[in-house]
C-alpha cells in the first residue's frame, strides 16, 4: 500500500474514532452509507477538477466506467 493510501486510511480511521467517541452512548446507524457519502462526493469533485471537467478522463483516473461516473455525479448532484 502506498503512503497516500495509508494517509487516506489513517484519515478515515481518525474520523471514525471521533464519530464513535461523540456518539455518547448512542448506537451507530447506517455507518457504511455515512462514510461513503462523506468520502465519495469530495473525491468526485476533486478528481473531476483535476481532469479539467473531462468526465472520460475523470472516470479513467478513478478506474470506473464513464456511465458509473455519470450516475455517481448525478446522485451527488454534481451534474
Amino acid at each position: 500500500m502506498s503512503s497516500t493510501s495509508n494517509d487516506i486510511a489513517d484519515s478515515v480511521c481518525r474520523a471514525l474514532d471521533t464519530y464513535f467517541r461523540d456518539l455518547d452512548g448512542e448506537k451507530p446507524n447506517a455507518l457504511y452509507a455515512m462514510v461513503i457519502k462523506n468520502v465519495e462526493k469530495p473525491m468526485l469533485e476533486f478528481v473531476l477538477k483535476q481532469a479539467g471537467g473531462n468526465q472520460t478522463l475523470c472516470a479513467e483516473m478513478l478506474g470506473i466506467n464513464r456511465n458509473t461516473l455519470r450516475r455517481k455525479l448525478s446522485e451527488h448532484e454534481l451534474l
